[in-house]
């Protein structure tokens, strides 16, 4: 994976927030750096999109699988690309 752009960005954070991001990022925290951190709650959020939209997906083929044989109708592809364009 090339890491070809580089973003710096500002957060501002103060009272509790402030606080619960210090207690993580020092010397008995589980972070070395506020970027670190960072980093690692954007992955975690990233992940959890990602696993909700898989899991939302499964659901459907789900339903799909499940259907009788008789629900389904032969298509052809100019009849799914006018379906989808209306």
């Amino acid at each position: 994976m090339s890491r070809t752009n580089t973003t710096t960005m500002t957060v501002r954070l103060s009272g509790s927030l402030s606080d619960f991001v210090a207690a993580n990022v020092s010397e008995h925290g589980a972070y070395e750096n506020v970027s670190e951190y960072m980093r690692d709650l954007i992955r975690q959020d990233k992940e959890r999109t990602e696993r909700e939209t898989f899991d939302r997906l499964k659901v459907e083929l789900t339903h799909a699988y499940a259907a009788p044989d008789h629900s389904y109708q032969p298509l052809t592809a100019a009849d799914v690309i006018k379906r989808n364009r209306t």
